[in-house]
């Protein structure tokens, strides 16, 4: 399944078998809660899985974002209805950052059939697709999914290994400039960013309509970066959710690949600033 999906293909896709469960995981840094907009109106048959509590753990020494445990990862993705032989969609309000995220989360548990509405809601509502407020109810018993979570098929990073890959290879900070730059820092406890990593804000991967820019235009992004494919290359931000849009960018753009993908610095600068480590400011 090609990371990312069409609103067309994914309307064609509700109507086909195996089932395709769509989750809606529209999330703001700051609230108001992604779940107020969900059930104004949303994909029909989707369901809301919320970043903070349900795809991570309670944040900590591990970062603001750290990956969920394993069983409750199950546990939801099993009440979402997610089946073995399945396939997955998930869908945000923005410019696929959450979204991928959940891509990420689901390949790392070793289910391969996910990808990521390109352009999110508001794509699925300007293609004139339905929409709805109704929200499905509640699985149990034979209902529920049977999905396995079989954590760690994806290369995740610690700390160290992040200034390894900084020094001996390519890490991006998927962050706003500004960001990376130390010039602000609206979130954690310090400014700047891991001395070595290169700046690939993840905005960057979609156009001005919202959607995800072509394979030949993220393959020319990256390799203004100096990432042309063949080394080894990683990604973080600020709580490892918006680095895991430049792990699927540097897929698409055929520099990774599903065999062999980018790391993820799973505590991103969260973890970085509680462990107290070297920061790096400036370009």
């Amino acid at each position: 399944m090609h990371p990312l999906i069409t609103p067309e293909a994914l309307a064609d896709a509700l109507s086909a078998r195996p089932a395709t469960v769509v989750l809606d995981v529209r999330w703001r840094l700051g609230g108001p809660p992604g779940r107020q907009d969900y059930e104004v109106s949303h994909v029909p048959g989707a369901v809301y899985v919320d970043l903070d509590t349900e795809l991570s753990s309670p944040p900590g020494a591990g970062g603001r974002h750290p990956l969920p445990e394993p069983e409750r990862l199950q546990d939801v993705l099993r009440r979402a209805g997610v089946r073995e032989g399945g396939r997955v969609v998930a869908y945000d309000a923005g410019d696929g950052s959450v979204a991928a995220r959940v891509w990420w989360l689901l390949r790392w548990a070793g289910f391969g059939e996910v990808a990521v509405l390109d352009g999110g809601f508001a794509a699925w509502e300007a293609a004139g697709l339905p929409v709805t407020a109704e929200v499905p109810a509640e699985l149990g018993g034979d209902a529920l999914g049977d999905v396995v979570v079989r954590p760690g098929q994806m290369p995740v990073l610690d700390a160290d290994g992040a200034a390894a890959l900084a020094r001996d290879g390519v890490l991006l900070d998927a962050r706003a400039a500004a960001r990376y730059r130390g010039e602000t820092e609206p979130v954690d406890p310090k400014a700047g960013h891991v001395p070595g990593a290169l700046n690939a804000p993840s905005a960057g991967h979609v156009g001005a309509d919202g959607r995800w820019l072509g394979a030949e235009e993220l393959a020319s992004r990256f390799a203004g970066l100096g990432v042309s494919g063949g080394g080894a290359v990683g990604a973080y931000c600020g709580s490892g959710v918006t680095a895991s849009s430049v792990v699927l960018a540097l897929e698409v753009a055929g520099i990774t690949s599903a065999e062999k993908p980018a790391a993820l610095y799973a505590g991103s600068w969260s973890n970085w600033c509680a462990l107290d480590r070297e920061v790096a400011t400036g370009g």
